[in-house]
């Protein structure tokens, strides 16, 4: 079998009250549509068609690195004309699955049920809700064979009661999908081609209709407005941290959890509350991950502590290092095994040696830093002259007294020693102590000012 995937993405979404196409808004931190390509190329098709009107460009532009047919719709006319366009670059002979693009939870597993139904015959997924108000119903006759669809606005009131609906994802051989779609009428209040009606043509043709049932309203939900996208966020959100649970992975509170990319976990890993992972994340066994920590495109190794309120971006992370609380790692730092980053310290494009200590209130940019050096609080590398930015190269054992400033370029090599309160301008060679500060004065006999006399 040859199967082809069309997915509807053409809608404005104007409930979304937006700027941005609906299909692009995101779930995890990746556009409603990509949810639904990612999970279509799961079922390996030969073929994937992207039905795109409103806003196409930017569409195209945003899922640009998938390989799919696109196909224009600058007549929105209903579910069946939108199929319609995309139908002269099917092959007549394969399964044809529509999807939605704004329906991003529909599971791999219903998807291959639902296709396995539909190798000689249309399959239409359906659901039993509670309270079914706003969708379509399912029709069937005395024997329970599906013989139609209502939309709920064409719907009699007995209709309306049904609780089975219509889900709007549906597969077919393309051969059923040429034969009946240009039968398909607008006679309804919408004025639209309905993909449903390929039923009742069906069934008036005297052939039969397969179905199956969705899991969960969730499966099945399409987003229409930002409420209904926190309802699938939530949900999504839910679904990563369960799977992570399993995994062996303790989650503080996964309703507090947010994975907005990609989060791969070693054995044993613990994360606190409202932590938040972007792009592609790597934990080693045993890292642990303190409560609002924010951690983007971030690789760390086995037995490292991020401390609380830490936010760390593309940066590599050892083994067995501490960072934070209150941290802030910028892209390009590369933190060697046992290095420690402490409160308030920030880094940018730094390598920080093996069991080295940068650990208080100190900022270190564009550094290349050895093993086991000590940087004191308050230090800074000043590798910014206005318009070129300098690096700061620092040896082996190293110690940087406190409140020091680092001006680059500069090297100091193994074993320096910097007196704290120094201003560093020139190289400082091994063993060598830099001290770079005023001579103290005690002036005897000093008045301190005495507001007493103050007229404010």
């Amino acid at each position: 079998m040859n199967l082809e995937i069309v997915i509807l993405a053409a809608g404005q979404g104007t409930r979304m009250k937006s700027r941005l196409p609906k299909v692009l808004h995101p779930v995890g931190g990746r556009p409603l549509l990509e949810h639904v390509i990612n999970t279509a190329q799961a079922l390996s098709p030969v073929a994937l068609h992207v039905v795109v009107g409103h806003g196409s460009e930017q569409v195209r532009q945003a899922l640009a690195g998938y390989d799919i047919n696109w196909v224009e719709q600058s007549q929105r006319l209903g579910t069946g004309h939108a199929v319609m366009q995309a139908l002269p670059a099917v092959a007549e002979d394969s399964v044809v699955l529509v999807l939605y693009g704004d329906v991003p939870m529909t599971r791999l597993s219903t998807l291959q049920h639902l296709v396995s139904h539909a190798q000689d015959r249309p399959a239409l997924l359906t659901a039993v809700l509670d309270n079914p108000r706003g969708y379509g119903r399912i029709l069937r006759d005395r024997d329970n064979a599906l013989i139609g669809v209502v939309e709920e606005k064409d719907a009699t009131d007995e209709q309306r009661l049904l609780r089975e609906i219509n889900t709007g994802l549906l597969a077919a051989p393309a051969r059923d999908l040429l034969a009946y779609l240009p039968r398909v009428d607008n006679s309804n209040q919408q004025g639209e081609y309905y993909l449903p009606d390929i039923i009742r043509l069906a069934v008036a043709d005297g052939n039969t209709v397969a179905s199956c049932t969705a899991e969960c309203e969730l499966e099945i939900l399409g987003v229409n407005d930002r409420v209904q996208l926190n309802q699938v966020e939530r949900e999504y959100q839910r679904r990563l941290a369960e799977d992570l649970m399993r995994d062996g992975v303790s989650i503080a509170d996964a309703a507090r959890l947010d994975i907005r990319g990609k989060l791969s976990c070693g054995e044993d890993v613990s994360i606190d509350i409202n932590a938040v992972f972007e792009g592609d994340v790597t934990l080693g066994d045993g890292v642990t991950i303190g409560a609002n920590c924010v951690l983007s495109d971030v690789t760390v190794a086995a037995g490292t502590v991020i401390h609380p309120m830490s936010h760390l971006q593309e940066t590599t992370i050892g083994r067995d290092c501490s960072v934070g609380p209150y941290a802030r790692l910028r892209p390009g730092t590369v933190l060697a095994d046992g290095a420690r980053i402490g409160n308030f310290v920030e880094t940018k494009k730094a390598s920080i040696g093996q069991d080295s200590k940068v650990n208080h209130l100190s900022y270190i940019g564009d550094c290349e830093m050895g093993a086991e050096v000590n940087i004191g609080a308050g230090t800074i590398t000043c590798n910014y002259d206005g318009i070129n930015k300098h690096r700061t190269e620092i040896g082996r054992g190293v110690f940087v007294g406190s409140n020091s400033t680092l001006v680059a370029p500069l090297r100091i090599d193994e074993q320096g020693f910097i007196a704290a309160g120094s201003t560093v301008t020139t190289a400082v060679g091994r063993d060598e102590l830099a001290v770079s500060r005023a001579r103290q004065r005690n002036i005897k006999g000093w008045n301190r000012p005495d507001k007493r006399g103050s007229k404010d």
